[in-house]
């Protein structure tokens, strides 16, 4: 970035004076905050939206957030019907595993038919990621909202599963409508639905 230096000295020699540099430096400051500025619209947008609410399709969304956010990304996540369930305080808590119609089970679909086979194949979950120091549903969002991640809760949904907005965790984003996040995903380098 080159500067114009020409105007930094009288014709007859003399130096500018105080009231001319002050000029120039807040010419400078005015250049320098509208390239920041230019720079701060450079930051790379994710947006993801997240529509189911079962233990494994509630850590994709969240390790792409956190991911992108340290990363340097800004993102939003969506979440709209069972989605909804990982931003809910008491529901997060309680995502099962669906043991039927998962080709990576270890269960058969005739055993995972079962009544009370998605709490036994939960649980096994549940121990694996213990037993791998694997960060929790709660840490994730936790991180995910330290970092900047935006969670917006689709307030549709919110309203046909009759939720309150005391629900969720302190840091998300309630009221939020489709309208929103279509613009969301319409300003987003990369957009995601899980």
């Amino acid at each position: 970035m080159s500067t114009d230096t020409s105007n930094t000295a009288e014709p007859d020699g003399e130096a500018p004076s105080r009231a001319e540099l002050a000029a120039q430096v807040e010419e400078l400051e005015h250049r320098l905050a509208d390239v920041e500025a230019d720079d701060a619209d450079d930051t790379p947008k994710m947006s993801i939206i997240a529509t189911k609410g079962t233990l494994d399709m509630a850590y994709p969304p969240l390790i792409l957030a956190s991911t992108a956010a340290a990363f340097g990304y800004e993102v939003t996540v969506f979440h709209t019907f069972w989605g909804l369930d990982i931003l809910h305080k008491e529901k997060s808590q309680k995502l099962q595993l669906s043991s039927v119609g998962n080709p990576s089970m270890p269960v058969p679909n005739a055993i995972g038919a079962l009544p009370g086979m998605d709490r036994v194949t939960t649980r096994m979950m549940e121990k694996q990621i213990a037993d791998n120091d694997t960060a929790t549903i709660q840490e994730l969002i936790d991180t995910s909202l330290d970092m900047g991640v935006e969670f917006q809760a689709c307030q549709m949904t919110i309203d046909l599963m009759d939720y309150d907005e005391d629900d969720f965790f302190d840091g998300v984003t309630t009221g939020v409508g489709a309208a929103t996040a279509i613009q969301d995903m319409a300003e987003a380098d990369i957009q995601l639905l899980v």
